[in-house]
């Protein structure tokens, strides 16, 4: 009996591990097929591997010698500073390597206190709550704050993020045109009938370089009587006269209702993220935030860099001065040569080509004469605006600029995208 009770359960097994099996298989047929279109499309993102630490100059594998390095976030340089890196370490001795739990349970610590109620002093605002990264930042404020009662108006080229966390929202949503203040106002008008209404926009776009109108973004919103959000991501730290974002350097910080940005460009760059603005809206979002209250604490290195880049940045803005006048002289230097650069004045320099192919066959040749950049195509950008987006560090020498400029050139020649 014993025998045929072990015949029946693994024939009756079989079938089970049959259909598993070919459940699998067609996963992989339809992944397989997936992966191929990408390739075909000329849309494959390959990942460079840095065996150095992250600076202007680093060293990646497969790559002979030293490579300057024109595509992180690390407008400031501070990544690599010796006193971010300290702090770095003295936290990281002082507090052990993680708290092993969310934040409202056991994961709150004297350095994590501290660093927030120094972002919000920063941005002159009542108080702040990080977050693993600004990307659980834009995920957690729109569930919490807006119900079905209210209304969110979003930039159309607003960051991946910033679209997710409002998809998450059960408020009105309304999409205007990337920087059309006419539609703005039109869209604005229409969500008059809402209780709550926030515009929502990136300050600077990733993508492009372009600075949002704050000023009058913030004059249209007291107009109709609605809030203001900005992620500051690609501004924190650079962007104003003392770094503290496009809402200081458009003079409308008293304006603007909420910030959200990060600590990972330039503000140290390792990891963490943060919204900032009125008191009660931070508790509320301690309360209901589901990123906040379902991951790990910020680890204590982490805090402690971009506590110091903070102290470095409230101590001087000679940085933020060096950075801009390098951005000034990479942008004029390409459009010189009859390269078309996107945004205006901002350390991010869009270099449009338009094909994909060429984008990435273009940076692939850069790599070979010792400069890093990547190609940008769909889906991360439009399609048929695919570009390589240089960025510019306050760390950069004028030699490793000048020798970027004469490398574009070469290489650009030689694909045909310069005459």
């Amino acid at each position: 009996m014993w025998a045929g009770r072990v015949l029946h359960a693994a024939l009756s097994r079989a079938p089970r591990e049959s259909r598993a099996q070919s459940a699998l298989a067609q996963l992989r047929g339809i992944l397989e097929e997936e992966l191929e279109s990408i390739r075909g499309a000329g849309t494959w993102k390959s990942e460079r591997v840095i065996t150095s630490r992250q600076g202007p100059h680093i060293h990646v594998d497969g790559a002979p010698g030293g490579i300057i390095n024109f595509c992180a976030n690390n407008y400031l340089g501070l990544s690599s500073h010796p006193e971010v890196i300290q702090a770095g370490l003295r936290t990281l001795k002082e507090f052990g390597a993680g708290l092993s739990s969310v934040r409202f349970i056991c994961g709150t610590q004297s350095i994590h206190k501290d660093l927030e109620a120094k972002i919000a002093c920063f941005h002159q605002r009542e108080d702040a709550i990080l977050y693993p990264s600004c990307f659980d930042a834009n995920a957690g404020l729109f569930e919490a704050l807006l119900t079905s009662e209210d209304a969110v108006l979003s930039d159309e080229l607003n960051h991946a993020s910033i679209i997710d966390g409002i998809r998450l929202c059960k408020a009105h949503k309304y999409r205007y045109r990337h920087l059309d203040m006419a539609d703005l106002e039109a869209k604005l008008q229409e969500a008059q009938k809402h209780r709550l209404r926030l515009v929502a926009t990136d300050g600077a776009f990733s993508m492009d370089g372009d600075i949002a109108p704050l000023q009058e973004i913030c004059r249209l919103a007291s107009q109709y009587g609605a809030l203001v959000f900005v992620d500051e991501s690609h501004a924190t730290g650079f962007l104003g006269a003392t770094g503290r974002g496009t809402d200081e350097l458009l003079g409308v910080m008293d304006q603007v209702t909420i910030i959200n940005s990060t600590l990972g460009k330039a503000l140290g760059g390792a990891s963490g993220g943060y919204t900032t603005g009125p008191g009660a809206l931070v508790s509320l979002l301690r309360q209901r935030a589901r990123p906040y209250l379902f991951s790990n604490s910020l680890p204590p290195a982490a805090v402690g860099c971009a506590s110091k880049a903070l102290d470095l940045l409230m101590e001087s803005n000679a940085i933020v001065q060096s950075m801009a006048a390098k951005t000034l002289r990479f942008r004029s230097q390409m459009e010189a040569a009859g390269f078309t650069i996107s945004g205006a004045n901002h350390p991010i320099c869009p270099v449009m080509l338009g094909d994909a192919r060429l984008a990435l066959n273009i940076a692939d040749d850069m790599l070979k004469r010792g400069i890093f950049v990547i190609g940008f195509s769909y889906p991360v950008v439009p399609k048929g605006k695919a570009r390589i987006r240089v960025q510019i560090s306050a760390v950069h020498s004028e030699e490793d600029i000048d020798r970027c400029v004469e490398a574009f050139v070469e290489v650009g020649r030689l694909h045909g995208a310069l005459p």
